[in-house]
Protein backbone atom coordinates (compact mmCIF):
# COMPACT_ATOMS: atom_id res chain seq x y z
CA UNK A 1 0.00 0.00 0.00
CA UNK A 2 3.06 2.41 0.71
CA UNK A 3 4.36 1.97 -2.82
CA UNK A 4 1.07 2.60 -4.09
CA UNK A 5 0.44 5.41 -2.29
CA UNK A 6 4.46 6.80 -3.48
CA UNK A 7 3.91 5.88 -6.89
CA UNK A 8 0.32 7.61 -7.02
CA UNK A 9 2.20 10.57 -5.56
CA UNK A 10 5.40 10.46 -8.15
CA UNK A 11 3.14 10.14 -10.94
CA UNK A 12 1.39 13.84 -9.84
CA UNK A 13 5.19 15.16 -9.01
CA UNK A 14 5.91 14.55 -12.66
CA UNK A 15 2.56 15.66 -14.02
CA UNK A 16 3.46 18.84 -11.63
CA UNK A 17 6.69 19.18 -12.65
CA UNK A 18 5.92 19.01 -16.40
CA UNK A 19 2.60 21.49 -16.17
CA UNK A 20 3.96 24.19 -13.37
CA UNK A 21 6.89 22.87 -11.06
CA UNK A 22 7.78 22.06 -7.74
CA UNK A 23 7.26 18.65 -7.81
CA UNK A 24 9.77 17.79 -4.74
CA UNK A 25 7.07 19.30 -3.08
CA UNK A 26 5.10 16.15 -3.37
CA UNK A 27 7.62 13.94 -2.87
CA UNK A 28 9.42 14.98 -0.22
CA UNK A 29 7.14 14.84 2.39
CA UNK A 30 5.28 11.79 1.71
CA UNK A 31 9.08 10.18 2.13
CA UNK A 32 9.60 12.02 5.11
CA UNK A 33 6.20 10.29 6.01
CA UNK A 34 7.22 6.64 5.35
CA UNK A 35 9.73 6.41 7.84
CA UNK A 36 12.80 8.21 6.18
CA UNK A 37 14.95 10.74 8.12
CA UNK A 38 14.64 14.16 5.89
CA UNK A 39 18.47 13.66 4.67
CA UNK A 40 17.67 10.81 3.01
CA UNK A 41 14.45 11.33 1.79
CA UNK A 42 16.30 14.46 0.35
CA UNK A 43 18.74 12.50 -1.42
CA UNK A 44 15.88 9.93 -2.47
CA UNK A 45 14.26 12.31 -4.22
CA UNK A 46 17.01 13.95 -5.66
CA UNK A 47 17.69 10.65 -7.39
CA UNK A 48 13.97 9.89 -8.31
CA UNK A 49 13.10 12.86 -9.92
CA UNK A 50 16.52 13.08 -12.31
CA UNK A 51 15.05 10.71 -15.07
CA UNK A 52 12.35 13.29 -15.79
CA UNK A 53 14.77 16.00 -15.35
CA UNK A 54 16.60 14.62 -17.91
CA UNK A 55 14.20 14.58 -20.26
CA UNK A 56 12.99 17.99 -19.83
CA UNK A 57 16.44 18.90 -20.83
CA UNK A 58 16.91 17.15 -23.42
CA UNK A 59 13.27 18.25 -24.93
CA UNK A 60 14.54 21.57 -25.14
CA UNK A 61 18.03 21.37 -25.71
CA UNK A 62 17.73 22.99 -28.60
CA UNK A 63 16.83 26.19 -27.70
CA UNK A 64 19.00 26.34 -24.69
CA UNK A 65 22.00 28.93 -24.79
CA UNK A 66 24.94 31.03 -22.97
CA UNK A 67 24.58 34.60 -21.71
CA UNK A 68 26.50 37.60 -21.96
CA UNK A 69 29.40 36.34 -22.86
CA UNK A 70 29.23 33.17 -21.20
CA UNK A 71 28.50 29.51 -23.47
CA UNK A 72 26.35 26.80 -22.83
CA UNK A 73 29.16 24.82 -22.39
CA UNK A 74 30.43 27.36 -19.42
CA UNK A 75 26.79 27.04 -17.72
CA UNK A 76 27.06 23.24 -17.49
CA UNK A 77 30.48 23.25 -16.32
CA UNK A 78 29.74 25.99 -13.36
CA UNK A 79 26.56 23.93 -12.62
CA UNK A 80 28.38 20.89 -12.54
CA UNK A 81 30.60 21.86 -10.11
CA UNK A 82 27.87 23.94 -7.79
CA UNK A 83 25.60 20.70 -7.80
CA UNK A 84 28.94 18.45 -7.05
CA UNK A 85 29.76 21.10 -3.89
CA UNK A 86 26.09 20.99 -3.04
CA UNK A 87 25.79 17.59 -2.86
CA UNK A 88 28.84 17.14 -0.95
CA UNK A 89 27.81 19.60 1.95
CA UNK A 90 24.82 17.60 2.50
CA UNK A 91 26.55 14.03 2.30
CA UNK A 92 29.00 16.27 5.37
CA UNK A 93 25.67 17.55 6.94
CA UNK A 94 24.46 15.16 9.85
CA UNK A 95 20.79 14.00 9.95
CA UNK A 96 19.62 15.93 12.59
CA UNK A 97 20.60 19.17 11.60
CA UNK A 98 19.51 18.98 8.41
CA UNK A 99 16.44 18.30 10.16
CA UNK A 100 16.38 21.35 11.90
CA UNK A 101 17.50 22.83 8.77
CA UNK A 102 15.00 21.54 6.60
CA UNK A 103 12.38 23.79 7.29
CA UNK A 104 13.69 26.56 6.76
CA UNK A 105 15.27 25.41 3.36
CA UNK A 106 11.30 24.80 2.72
CA UNK A 107 9.94 28.48 3.68
CA UNK A 108 12.76 29.97 1.43
CA UNK A 109 11.61 27.48 -1.63
CA UNK A 110 7.68 28.55 -0.62
CA UNK A 111 8.65 32.40 -0.93
CA UNK A 112 10.80 31.41 -4.51
CA UNK A 113 8.09 29.83 -5.73
CA UNK A 114 5.27 31.88 -4.89
CA UNK A 115 7.45 34.76 -6.28
CA UNK A 116 8.44 32.86 -9.21
CA UNK A 117 4.64 31.87 -9.60
CA UNK A 118 2.76 35.57 -8.99
CA UNK A 119 5.25 38.25 -8.55
CA UNK A 120 4.58 40.72 -11.55
CA UNK A 121 7.19 40.53 -14.51
CA UNK A 122 9.34 43.79 -14.48
CA UNK A 123 11.27 43.91 -17.83
CA UNK A 124 13.35 47.06 -16.88
CA UNK A 125 14.72 44.75 -14.06
CA UNK A 126 18.19 45.38 -13.28
CA UNK A 127 20.99 44.09 -15.72
CA UNK A 128 23.37 41.26 -14.53
CA UNK A 129 26.98 40.82 -16.41
CA UNK A 130 29.04 38.33 -17.11
CA UNK A 131 30.31 37.97 -13.58
CA UNK A 132 26.90 38.45 -11.94
CA UNK A 133 25.75 35.37 -13.71
CA UNK A 134 28.75 33.37 -13.44
CA UNK A 135 28.10 33.70 -9.31
CA UNK A 136 24.40 33.72 -9.19
CA UNK A 137 24.57 30.44 -11.90
CA UNK A 138 27.45 28.91 -9.24
CA UNK A 139 25.00 29.59 -5.82
CA UNK A 140 21.88 28.72 -7.33
CA UNK A 141 23.87 25.00 -8.16
CA UNK A 142 25.19 24.56 -4.98
CA UNK A 143 21.50 24.92 -3.57
CA UNK A 144 20.32 22.94 -6.12
CA UNK A 145 23.13 20.64 -4.98
CA UNK A 146 22.41 21.05 -1.37
CA UNK A 147 18.29 20.82 -1.04
CA UNK A 148 17.26 22.44 -5.47
CA UNK A 149 13.57 23.75 -3.89
CA UNK A 150 13.10 26.56 -6.32
CA UNK A 151 16.02 26.57 -8.86
CA UNK A 152 13.73 27.11 -11.74
CA UNK A 153 12.63 30.16 -10.64
CA UNK A 154 15.49 30.89 -9.46
CA UNK A 155 17.79 30.79 -12.43
CA UNK A 156 15.28 31.94 -14.50
CA UNK A 157 15.55 35.02 -12.69
CA UNK A 158 19.19 34.91 -13.09
CA UNK A 159 19.06 34.47 -17.11
CA UNK A 160 16.61 37.19 -17.64
CA UNK A 161 18.38 39.45 -16.03
CA UNK A 162 20.81 39.45 -17.82
CA UNK A 163 19.17 39.43 -21.07
CA UNK A 164 18.07 35.95 -22.00
CA UNK A 165 14.54 35.92 -23.54
CA UNK A 166 11.87 34.13 -21.43
CA UNK A 167 11.65 31.03 -23.74
CA UNK A 168 15.50 30.76 -24.28
CA UNK A 169 15.37 31.10 -20.64
CA UNK A 170 13.39 28.20 -19.77
CA UNK A 171 14.87 26.03 -21.96
CA UNK A 172 17.95 26.62 -20.21
CA UNK A 173 17.22 26.17 -16.80
CA UNK A 174 15.92 23.00 -17.78
CA UNK A 175 19.01 21.78 -19.14
CA UNK A 176 20.84 23.50 -16.61
CA UNK A 177 19.02 21.71 -13.62
CA UNK A 178 19.89 18.39 -15.11
CA UNK A 179 23.40 18.69 -15.42
CA UNK A 180 23.75 19.84 -11.77
CA UNK A 181 21.34 17.04 -10.65
CA UNK A 182 23.54 15.04 -12.14
CA UNK A 183 26.45 15.49 -10.75
CA UNK A 184 24.32 15.60 -6.94
CA UNK A 185 23.41 11.88 -8.45
CA UNK A 186 26.62 11.05 -9.13
CA UNK A 187 27.55 11.60 -5.49
CA UNK A 188 24.56 10.41 -4.01
CA UNK A 189 24.72 6.81 -5.69
CA UNK A 190 27.35 6.04 -3.60
CA UNK A 191 25.44 6.82 -0.19
CA UNK A 192 23.95 4.27 2.17
CA UNK A 193 20.94 6.33 3.01
CA UNK A 194 19.49 5.88 -0.74
CA UNK A 195 16.13 3.80 -0.67
CA UNK A 196 16.57 2.38 -4.01
CA UNK A 197 13.30 0.39 -4.48
CA UNK A 198 11.35 4.08 -3.56
CA UNK A 199 13.59 5.68 -5.76
CA UNK A 200 13.17 3.33 -8.57
CA UNK A 201 9.26 3.59 -7.78
CA UNK A 202 9.24 7.25 -7.65
CA UNK A 203 11.12 7.01 -11.01
CA UNK A 204 8.95 5.50 -13.30
CA UNK A 205 5.49 7.58 -11.56
CA UNK A 206 7.43 10.77 -12.10
CA UNK A 207 8.76 9.59 -16.13
CA UNK A 208 4.75 8.83 -16.54
CA UNK A 209 3.29 11.21 -14.99
CA UNK A 210 5.69 13.76 -17.03
CA UNK A 211 3.92 12.23 -20.22
CA UNK A 212 0.57 13.04 -18.61
CA UNK A 213 1.50 16.35 -18.20
CA UNK A 214 2.76 16.89 -21.68
CA UNK A 215 -0.26 15.99 -22.72
CA UNK A 216 -2.58 18.05 -20.28
CA UNK A 217 -0.66 21.14 -20.17
CA UNK A 218 -3.17 23.47 -22.48
CA UNK A 219 -6.26 21.66 -21.02
CA UNK A 220 -4.91 22.33 -16.87
CA UNK A 221 -5.01 25.70 -14.98
CA UNK A 222 -1.52 26.23 -14.25
CA UNK A 223 -1.81 29.15 -11.67
CA UNK A 224 -4.27 27.00 -9.82
CA UNK A 225 -1.67 24.16 -9.51
CA UNK A 226 1.04 26.95 -8.98
CA UNK A 227 -1.10 28.02 -6.12
CA UNK A 228 -1.50 24.36 -4.99
CA UNK A 229 2.32 23.91 -4.66
CA UNK A 230 2.38 27.36 -2.52
CA UNK A 231 -0.25 25.89 -0.19
CA UNK A 232 1.63 22.57 0.30
CA UNK A 233 4.94 24.41 0.96
CA UNK A 234 3.28 26.81 3.73
CA UNK A 235 1.52 23.52 5.41
CA UNK A 236 4.60 21.71 5.04
CA UNK A 237 6.78 24.59 6.69
CA UNK A 238 4.18 25.21 9.75
CA UNK A 239 3.97 21.15 10.05
CA UNK A 240 7.87 20.70 10.36
CA UNK A 241 8.29 23.66 12.51
CA UNK A 242 6.17 22.56 15.08
CA UNK A 243 7.62 19.11 14.77
CA UNK A 244 10.54 20.49 15.26
CA UNK A 245 9.34 22.53 18.22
Amino acid sequence: MTFIILFLAAIWAGAQNALAGGGSFITLPLLILSGMNPRAANITSTIALFPGQVASGWTGRDLAAGAVGLSLRALVIISLLGGALGAGLLLVTSPAFFARLLPWLILFATIVFAWGSFAPRRPDAGHLGTAGVTAAQFCISVYGGYFGGGIGFLMLAALTASGVTLRVAGATKNVLAAVMNASAVAIFLFSPEVNWPTAAVYSIGAILGGIIGGHMVRKVNERVLRLLVVLIGVALTVGLFIRGG
